[in-house]
């Protein structure tokens, strides 16, 4: 086979290719692996970051040197105008939408007793009223390419409680909520909606927790409890993002997918 033939038989191996993919929040951790996975499967994608350029230009130069295109957009998805005027700089740019995935997430951590209304409204504009408000904008361009996919980036901390979670768990909550009347009130547009519910992941957010950022061997032994042998990565969360957004799963519909590697199965603290 010749070289131009086999690089054509890569191309077609690309259940992505020519594909537009917005990823919010995708400058680094999760949503960067979720950006690149897309590029690498032949989708131009959308790179959104808010306070943190270097790393997010540094994954357009990445997305770049796959061969594909990148458009780095600044913007606090929380607020309605930057959330505008992303999208018309999309609809400028590329002119349609096949997937949206919501990534983008802020907090603050910490006690119920010490949680303020400006945090609460804070964590609930970004990590769910966003998803509702993104998702009005996207479906019209999506309709453009005969349909598409909306993925969330959840956490277990919507059915959980974990340590001063309390104003992320419910907004994680929220948004798991708005994806189910995405699912249902867009299938008529061929759009699918789910989301993905990461367990413990190894990236700069473990830094929010303190017992985690105190305690480094801590990380060791959450990864030696977990049946799958390790902590979940960054790609492998990418991955269940890019399988809710193909044809194998488009009768997947509303759900929430929890990828722990069965951490959160076992009853600890019992002796039975």
């Amino acid at each position: 086979m010749s070289d131009a033939n086999a690089t054509h038989a890569i191309m077609d191996q690309q259940p992505f290719k020519n594909k537009i993919v917005l990823v919010t929040g995708s400058g680094r951790g999760i949503g960067r692996a979720i950006a690149l996975h897309f590029a690498q499967n032949g989708a131009d994608v959308i790179i959104n970051f808010f306070r943190n350029r270097s790393p997010a230009q540094e994954t357009v130069a990445e997305i770049h040197h796959l061969g594909r295109q990148a458009l780095l957009i600044r913007a606090n998805v929380g607020e309605l105008d930057d959330m505008h005027k992303m999208f018309d700089q999309i609809e400028a740019e590329f002119g349609a939408l096949d997937i949206l995935v919501c990534n983008a997430a802020s907090g603050y951590n910490r006690p119920v007793m010490a949680q303020k209304p400006r945090g609460w409204d804070w964590t609930m504009n970004i990590n769910a009223r966003s998803i509702l408000f993104a998702a009005q904008r996207a479906v019209p361009l999506m309709e453009k390419r005969g349909g598409g996919a909306i993925v969330s980036v959840s956490s277990p901390g919507s059915t959980r409680v974990l340590p001063d979670y309390v104003v992320v768990g419910a907004s994680k909550a929220a948004q798991e909520a708005v994806i189910r009347y995405l699912a249902v009130e867009l299938a008529p547009k061929n759009i699918v909606a789910n989301a993905v519910s990461p367990g413990i992941v190894l990236t700069d957010a473990l830094q929010h927790f303190d017992s985690l950022r105190q305690d480094e061997k801590l990380v060791h032994r959450i990864a030696e409890l977990c049946p799958a042998g390790r902590l979940v990565t960054p790609q492998d969360i990418a991955g269940v993002v890019a399988f809710l957004c193909s044809p194998a799963a488009s009768m997947i519909r509303g759900q929430t997918i929890l990828v722990d590697g069965g951490y959160t199965l076992p009853i600890r603290g019992v002796e039975l």
